[in-house]
């Protein structure tokens, strides 16, 4: 999958997937053998380490310095991940506040690399705050 393809274009008659039109590819990344439980699937853990730096590109942004996850609003795995699914992070920033900026991140896994086909894994929606130097909240810049 090139940096300029969607999931959905590799997305087999068999597999649909819906990628979000407003969502904002912001990191891809393998799952190595280190990353899998005993059963051979990725870690959950892992997983939700990857979202959640997923989800700070746009709040870092927006932000405009120092963040810190306050809130895993929901979670959801919908599929389990293994070694050597592509996977690609989207973001979509849903709500920016005061302080802190909500953002959801959708994980799409591409599989099966000699006929590949694109998956939604997991979903998940985030909150984020801004803070100082002395990691209290401050305001976001408008």
């Amino acid at each position: 999958m090139t940096a300029d393809t969607r999931p959905q274009d590799l997305a087999s008659p068999a597999q649909t997937v819906s990628v979000p039109k407003d969502g904002e590819l912001v990191l891809r990344v393998m799952p190595m053998p280190a990353d899998a439980n005993g059963n051979g699937d990725i870690f959950g853990g892992w997983i939700m380490a990857q979202v959640d730096l997923a989800g700070s590109v746009q709040s870092a942004r927006i932000a405009r310095g120092r963040i810190a996850t306050v809130a895993v609003n929901q979670f959801i795995f919908k599929q389990p991940v293994s070694v050597g699914d592509i996977l690609s992070f989207y973001s979509r920033v849903e709500r920016v506040g005061r302080t802190s900026v909500t953002v959801h991140v959708e994980v799409f896994a591409e599989r099966n690399p000699a006929n590949p086909y694109v998956v939604k894994v997991t979903e998940a929606n985030l909150t984020y705050v801004a803070i100082d130097d002395e990691g209290k909240s401050r305001q976001i810049p408008q």
